[in-house]
């Protein structure tokens, strides 16, 4: 068996289909399609059910797809581990930060477990969206992800293979630009003569958009929406405070606005979304390093 074939049968469940799975594995569909063959041989069993356009996995396969997942994990994992013990390689730890906490929340929190430090880690910092963070850890390649949880959005990071941590509370408050009175929102809640809202969006791959999109989806409130404008936390706040829509921001990163009177609410507190910020980590026994790491931030 080569690990490769647990790579590409990854792949295949990630892309949704063959061809697709064969251009992000830099093959062709035939010969990707003769791989997830040898797998199947070599397990014994049949993953994928051909018997349909689709690509539908067999009972089987969904249950080899959480196992590939694991041991495609665990093996990097140990890599690191080993190559840390051996002095090849820096204890670095990995973290994964959504671009909404890694300007406001991630330098103030990390410099209170640097405090702690006998010995200063190594970190290296990666802001992404949720998705791209999300497939990462899951293909082991970092050691902690940071971002927002929501109980109505939950992110496949809260499966059995990993386990998180509460690090504080936020909420996600509808903001827009106030009119010429300063007070009002130029862009409320209840649209004019009920029309739809101008909405500052978060694009599909985001876990904001997923919170969002989960609080309108149970809300009883008749209220419709127009997206204009797509991106991430920070650019959305800029946006808002332009006047070009109403955003969904976390309280963190708009309190100083709200304040000082360049954002109002949009909405009364029935509007808020209650959030968490989480630390995520695999189950599974990691480096040194971020095992030291883990201890301080749940201290």
């Amino acid at each position: 068996m080569e690990m490769a074939w647990l790579e590409d049968f990854g792949a295949l469940i990630r892309a949704g289909n063959f061809s697709r799975a064969a251009a992000v594995r830099c093959v062709t569909q035939p010969a990707f399609s003769r791989r997830i063959r040898s797998l199947e041989d070599w397990l014994g069993v049949e993953l994928v059910d051909r018997s349909t356009h689709q690509m539908i996995l067999t009972p089987a396969g969904k249950r080899f797809a959480a196992i590939a997942e694991t041991v495609l994990r665990d093996i990097e994992h140990g890599r690191r581990e080993v190559q840390e013990i051996a002095g090849t390689s820096a204890s670095t730890v990995k973290i994964l930060v959504t671009h909404a906490l890694a300007l406001n929340f991630f330098p103030q929190w990390l410099a209170q477990l640097q405090a702690m430090m006998d010995t200063a880690i190594p970190i290296q910092l990666n802001a992404d969206n949720m998705g791209a963070s999300e497939q990462i850890m899951l293909n082991g390649k970092a050691h902690f992800c940071l971002c927002y949880f929501h109980a109505g959005a939950p992110s496949v990071l809260d499966g059995t293979g990993f386990q998180s941590i509460s690090l504080g509370a936020d909420a996600l408050v509808p903001v827009s630009a106030p009119r010429a009175d300063g007070t009002a929102p130029l862009h409320p809640l209840v649209g004019e003569g009920g029309g739809p809202v101008s909405l500052l969006a978060y694009g599909a791959e985001s876990g904001m958009d997923r919170i969002v999109s989960a609080m309108l989806g149970a809300s009883a409130m008749p209220t419709s929406f127009t997206p204009v404008f797509t991106s991430h936390t920070l650019v959305l706040a800029r946006m808002a405070r332009d006047g070009r829509g109403l955003a969904w921001l976390p309280l963190g990163i708009v309190a100083d606005d709200l304040t000082r009177g360049a954002l109002v609410r949009a909405g009364d507190e029935r509007w808020d979304i209650p959030v968490d910020v989480r630390l995520y980590r695999p189950r599974g026994r990691q480096s040194p390093s971020a095992e030291t790491f883990w201890r301080l931030a749940a201290a």
